[in-house]
């Protein structure tokens, strides 16, 4: 699948206007910060392709309802629109722009056996139920379905935990292991090598293997019922009946279904765990962690754990609707990425070999790293240390293990290579930077091959890397998405020549560093925008920068972009862009363009393009750190105004409360990095840049009893501006703070007001850029 159709519909509009944002408030708020509740449905409507179903922080089992599975807003399985339930699947990606998982579906529901969904416009023609009563809280799920069944759902790290309270007379429960997510792209055999097989003592094992989205992807699971039926039914291939009395099927798409003449009475619950593994692997995980038929008890657990993860951040001041925006982001910035190790320390590499590794080193997968580079992982070095730490080292395995290098999108144990670069070096060069200890060094020779090694395999990620090297852009006749690809593959050479020079390798570091000025080859300053450039050198004549590109028709030039958006990717040189409009005041002019160009698209304009502000898109990663960008040119306040009206206009405390996809948490961490304060142009550098504090104070536990407080004096809907920083009671004058400084813990104030003010405009105050990072902050 190609980066341009990995989402398919609606380009949306942004909103207008710096419109009330905060209420009139006491800064010097008596009331200690306090964790939010977060609202679940949160991102579940409009084009936000959350979940709502209950998983551990990072768990494996993502389990939830099911109510389509084959069209784009159904990446997640759930639609808040969709009006009927499926069922109840073990696996979800939350957030995504493509759509795999969706595994072992279980229906539970009374009347004649019915194999198939139906349409969803029909439920009544197939397992589809309509539903009322719906409640989802961290940790736990609960719907009445139409059939008069309660389902309520929780989970362990690796075990999917239900409760269903049938009412009296016949019932019985479907697990449509046929399930998954389908697209109009797919072709072929979608599932194979598929079984189902009844032991005496009751318990339900299966295998299949999925080509979906990270094809050849395996599933094993154990499942336990804890009454037993009165008959079985498994069917195999076109829903042919199995012999009666049968124990098992093989083949490809798979059902079985239990039947209860008196279903009502007791609930019947069912225990699950899965495995990537094997079977052997997801019997572990109900024997370690799902012993008994404790289901309140399970939920008991889960609930206290998301509040422990919740508590990491507490706020004071804002609205009531702010306050679950930032819940629910913290909730969604801590679903991925997802444990993937089984108890016993197996687990699948992206060499499709099973590896071994501690309890203390798991492995994980649903890294969406062009999305979540950015703001994510730079969020959780901060308030998850710890857990940063496992993915960094989980990071070095992959890159050491896979066959293209730098991992790009791992899912389940295979490379999707979505979207362009090879950001796994982002993350881990900003771990580097950060003080994060791992084995950069055994990572490097992996990741040289990708910087320099012109034999390596390409990937759909990697394109073009030879005229790259050559010509010092990607040439837009030859390869698509051509001016991206020149500014990532630039960006990524400026995180590798972290991890080189962590490695000792300086001559490659130096390259590299040089290297990442490439970005530059494909921004025009005769005209000022990042531009398609043929291999002779020439730029598209016909130049329109809201158009995708020379012939979009055939290939964009852009990855989820148009020129607007592309012309401010570059995170690195932030000086070096600047010096190409000619100065501070030419920059400033063109940003303030940005921001306010008509918000007119092309038709074929891709879905990501979406929240609006002139042709600045908040919904989509490519531009997220523009509105950041001011500070450098010595109009800090600009970025102060903006950050302030992005935060109020594009999340809500409502289904449709996120403005695009939120991609794996990036969406969500933007919106808790800013309300903070702060947030990282650069990940690399380990430096965060001041903008407007969204509440009046927030604490942030940074782990190992250290904690950051964050205070905004005078902070109120009319004063977004800053007009002066204190750190640690002492005057703070640059407009940014390194990472070193905050992971050690103290307070940073803030005083905010209705003005503009000439905070952080001096050159000596603005945040340093192209600049290698120090290294200092302590090893944790």
């Amino acid at each position: 699948m190609t980066t341009a159709n990995r989402r398919q519909v609606l380009a949306g509009t942004g909103l207008a206007g710096l419109a009330a944002a905060l209420p009139v408030t006491n800064a010097a708020a008596a009331q200690a910060p306090v964790a939010g509740k977060p609202d679940l449905f949160v991102g579940t409507g409009g084009h936000g392709h959350t979940y709502p179903g209950p998983s551990l922080p990072f768990g494996m089992v993502q389990l939830g309802p099911d109510t389509d599975n084959s069209r784009w807003d159904a990446c997640s399985g759930y639609h808040q629109d969709d009006g009927s339930i499926m069922g109840f699947s073990h696996t979800h990606l939350s957030g995504t722009g493509i759509g795999d998982m969706l595994d072992v579906l279980v229906v539970p529901t009374r009347g004649p056996l019915q194999l198939k969904p139906g349409a969803l416009g029909k439920p009544q023609e197939g397992y589809r139920q309509r539903f009322t009563d719906e409640l989802a809280e961290p940790g736990y799920y609960r719907v009445k379905l139409e059939s008069g069944v309660l389902a309520e759902l929780t989970v362990t790290e690796r075990t999917g935990h239900h409760r269903y309270s049938f009412p009296q007379g016949p019932g019985h429960i479907l697990v449509d292991f046929a399930h998954m997510i389908l697209d109009v792209w797919d072709k072929g055999t979608l599932i194979d090598e598929a079984s189902l097989t009844l032991s005496p003592d009751g318990m339900l094992t299966g295998s299949r293997r999925v080509h979906r989205w990270a094809k050849g992807r395996r599933i094993h699971f154990a499942m336990q019922l804890s009454r037993k039926p009165d008959r079985v039914q498994f069917f195999g291939d076109d829903d042919t009946p199995a012999p009666a009395g049968a124990k098992g099927v093989t083949g490809n798409r798979l059902k079985v279904a239990f039947f209860f003449d008196q279903a009502g009475g007791a609930p019947i619950l069912i225990k699950t765990g899965i495995s990537a593994v094997d079977v052997a692997g997801a019997k572990a995980a109900l024997q370690g962690e799902a012993a008994g038929w404790q289901f309140d008890a399970v939920r008991r657990s889960a609930a206290r754990i998301w509040q422990t993860e919740l508590d990491r951040v507490r706020v004071d001041g804002g609205t009531p609707e702010q306050r679950t925006i930032m819940a629910s982001a913290l909730y969604h910035a801590f679903l991925s990425p997802t444990l993937f190790t089984d108890r016993d320390g197996r687990y699948v590499g992206l060499d499709r070999k099973v590896h071994q590794t501690t309890a203390a080193e798991p492995a994980f997968s649903t890294y969406s790293m062009w999305d979540t580079y950015r703001a994510l992982h730079p969020l959780l070095t901060l308030v998850q240390p710890d857990k940063a730490a496992q993915f960094t080292r989980d990071l070095v395995r992959q890159t050491v293990q896979s066959p293209t290098g730098s991992p790009v999108w791992p899912l389940q144990g295979v490379e999707t290579a979505c979207m362009i670069g090879w950001h796994s070096v982002s993350v881990l060069a900003e771990a580097c930077a950060k003080g994060i200890e791992a084995d950069y060094a055994a990572a490097w020779p992996q990741i040289r091959r990708r910087a320099f090694d012109r034999t390596f395999p390409d990937i759909d990620s990697t394109l073009g890397r030879g005229f790259y090297y050559d010509l010092g852009f990607v040439p837009a006749d030859k390869t698509w998405e051509s001016v991206s690809r020149t500014q990532e593959y630039a960006y990524d050479d400026w995180a590798m020549a972290v991890l080189a020079e962590a490695a000792g390798a300086k001559a490659d570091a130096a390259v590299l560093r040089k290297r990442s000025l490439n970005y530059r080859n494909v921004i025009d300053p005769k005209i000022g925008f990042a531009r398609p450039r043929f291999a002779d050198g020439s730029w598209w004549v016909d130049y329109d920068p809201i158009q995708l590109g020379h012939n979009p028709e055939k290939q964009r030039d852009y990855t989820e972009a148009n020129g607007w958006q592309a012309t401010f990717l570059n995170q690195h040189d932030a000086y070096g862009l600047i010096a190409l409009f000619g100065g501070d005041a030419g920059f400033v002019k063109k940003l303030d363009a940005l921001f306010t160009a008509p918000s007119t698209l092309p038709k074929n304009a891709p879905p990501d393009i979406t929240g609006l502000v002139g042709q600045y898109a908040h919904g989509n990663e490519p531009d997220q750190h523009a509105a950041y960008l001011y500070a450098y040119a010595g109009a800090p306040w600009k970025t102060q105004a903006m950050v302030r009206r992005l935060l109020t206009e594009m999340y809500k405390a409502d289904p449709d409360g996120v403005i695009g996809n939120d991609d794996c948490g990036q969406m969500s961490a933007w919106f808790i990095l800013s309300a903070l304060g702060f947030y990282p142009v650069d990940p690399v550098s380990g430096v965060y840049v001041f903008g407007s504090p969204l509440f009046d104070a927030a604490q942030v536990d940074l782990g190992a009893g250290r904690s950051l407080r964050v205070v905004a004096k005078g902070n109120a809907p009319a004063s977004p501006y800053v007009q002066s920083v204190r750190w640690n009671g002492k005057p703070w004058t640059r407009n940014w703070i390194a990472h070193a400084d905050l992971a050690r813990g103290g307070e940073l104030e803030f005083t905010m007001g209705p003005k503009p003010s000439s905070f952080g405009t001096a050159k000596a105050d603005r945040p340093p850029s192209f600049e290698p990072p120090s290294f200092e902050a302590k090893r944790r």
